[in-house]
């Protein structure tokens, strides 16, 4: 498959970037097959996956430039190429070489042009769609090299790093690297714009590393934040906010700590038939795991005395829930109504 042309350009940043317009194009395709293939439902357990795109700029194809190798994209030639560039051409763009990788991680360190990261970010990304390279990144120290970024001053760069952790989070083995930037991507959440990119991208993650109660623990302290960004945000922000803790509270042994966090009074308002129901469904599967735990008489009364906590705004006898679920038994979503008639029952 090697083909001397190739070599020179490898050098050449801009032919590098030109990765990305192949490995999007490749993950589209793949994540369509995948998606067929292991479609699934689960209250328990929710994930995320995220194409990113890169920042909008014209490319252009070049007969033989590496871009061109890894688009997998038919390109117009002004005279006839022989065999061996027509292989290159059309080489299949989810078969990115380790020598490729290697370049981008390199050059991700190296450059110092903020468009050109941000492009390498989203190829790698991108590419971590596939689980060989998933594991290629970790073993070339890539997701050390990534979760750098988080650390980075431009808004955009820690967005796409985000990106690109949360597919590498799809892979077990990375998860143990990826969680010991939690508490900065927690903090991301707290310190960021409410309903920006990064707090939707910090959340997705989170939501890849809470699907097994491994790694659960590690947010145990973030419930109060998430509660309260949850009655402050918009309806994208309001689902991935409850898919962590709806991943949190699927876990027995999370409990404890979800009920005796603060929670902001105003939780039990977004129990309405105005709520969205994307959001209201996930509302609702929190809610019946909370309430599938059964706390011992003298549990409760030590929880009734903490003011604000979780427990008394949403499981005490004093809370406002039981009266707004009941409401919501004349919901016009036939999902919506059983999912309270099971919490009611």
């Amino acid at each position: 498959m090697g083909d001397s042309s190739i070599t020179p350009r490898l050098g050449n940043m801009k032919a590098l970037l030109g990765i990305v317009a192949g490995a999007g194009a490749s993950y589209g395709i793949y994540k369509l097959i995948s998606f067929k293939r292991n479609k699934k439902s689960s209250t328990s357990g929710e994930s995320a996956s995220v194409k990113s795109t890169p920042p909008q700029s014209e490319v252009k194809l070049q007969p033989g430039s590496l871009l061109a190798r890894v688009s997998g994209l038919d390109v117009v030639c002004p005279r006839p190429v022989d065999a061996a560039s027509g292989d290159i051409i059309h080489q299949s763009p989810n078969n990115l070489e380790p020598q490729h990788l290697k370049m981008l991680l390199s050059c991700l360190q190296t450059s110092d042009n903020p468009l050109d990261r941000c492009r390498i970010l989203v190829t790698l990304g991108n590419a971590a769609a596939f689980t060989v390279n998933q594991n290629l990144i970790r073993e070339f120290e890539g997701i050390h090299i990534i979760a750098g970024l988080l650390f980075d001053s431009a808004p955009e760069l820690r967005v796409q790093a985000l990106n690109a952790l949360n597919n590498l989070c799809m892979n077990i083995q990375n998860q143990e690297q990826i969680k010991i930037y939690v508490p900065k991507v927690l903090e991301l959440i707290e310190m960021s714009p409410v309903n920006s990119d990064l707090q939707l991208g910090a959340l997705r993650l989170l939501t890849n590393l809470s699907v097994t109660d491994k790694h659960q623990h590690l947010l145990k302290e973030s419930v109060t934040l998430l509660l309260s960004l949850l009655v402050v945000s918009n309806e994208t922000l309001q689902v991935q906010t409850l898919k962590v803790l709806v991943n949190l509270s699927s876990n027995p042994d999370m409990m404890d700590d979800i009920v005796q966090a603060q929670a902001p009074a105003s939780v039990v308002l977004l129990f309405d038939q105005p709520t969205a129901p994307a959001v209201l469904l996930r509302l609702l599967t929190f809610a019946g795991n909370l309430k599938a735990w059964r706390p011992s008489a003298q549990v409760a009364d030590e929880l009734r005395r903490k003011q604000d906590c979780l427990f008394r705004v949403m499981l005490d006898e004093s809370s406002q829930l039981h009266s707004r679920l009941v409401q919501l038994l004349s919901h016009p979503d036939g999902e919506i109504q059983a999912q309270v008639a099971r919490i009611l029952t």
